[in-house]
């Protein structure tokens, strides 16, 4: 047997095994890893879709842009109680069928608190516009792009006029 050979296919099945678990990844699972909850590809474009119409892009980056849906989905996997979680899927089941204006109109109801808006959407919608708002403030593009931060006290301005009392 010719030596080369066996080497060189030895060589080819090791590293076509080292890349079969990313050939095998599970289609229509959530990009990100979570202990506690169980969402589909499709439940996060439409937390995608939600997080875009509470903080949508102008001329700054939206929520999608920043991939807040993701760290509500952090958040709610790694800081929420079991029953939080429930009633988060509870709403969240609420919106899926929903086409893309019916799902505004659902959001925009309960941003307002509508009569009629079911109580799951209420509570879902609660934690997702909480930890979007949180997670939007607290990113990094926000901090770096749209605040000025000084440390404290600020700069010195040796030309400002001091009132009298």
């Amino acid at each position: 047997m010719n030596r080369r050979l066996a080497i060189k296919q030895v060589l080819i099945f090791a590293g076509g095994m080292a890349l079969l678990p990313s050939c095998l990844r599970e289609e229509g699972k959530v990009s990100i890893q979570l202990k506690n909850l169980d969402i589909t590809a499709a439940q996060e474009n439409l937390l995608a879709e939600i997080a875009e119409l509470i903080i949508p892009k102008t001329d700054t980056s939206g929520a999608k842009d920043l991939k807040l849906h993701l760290f509500v989905l952090k958040m709610l996997d790694d800081c929420y109680e079991p029953a939080d979680q429930q009633q988060f899927l509870a709403g969240l089941k609420a919106f899926e069928g929903l086409e893309g204006n019916e799902v505004a109109q659902l959001v925009t109801g309960a941003n307002s608190s509508k009569t009629g808006t079911p109580e799951e959407v209420l509570k879902f919608y609660k934690i997702m516009k909480s930890r979007t708002i949180g997670g939007y403030l607290n990113s990094k593009y926000v901090m770096s792009n749209l605040l000025i931060w000084e440390l404290v006290p600020g700069r010195y301005n040796g030309y400002l006029r001091v009132k009298s009392a």
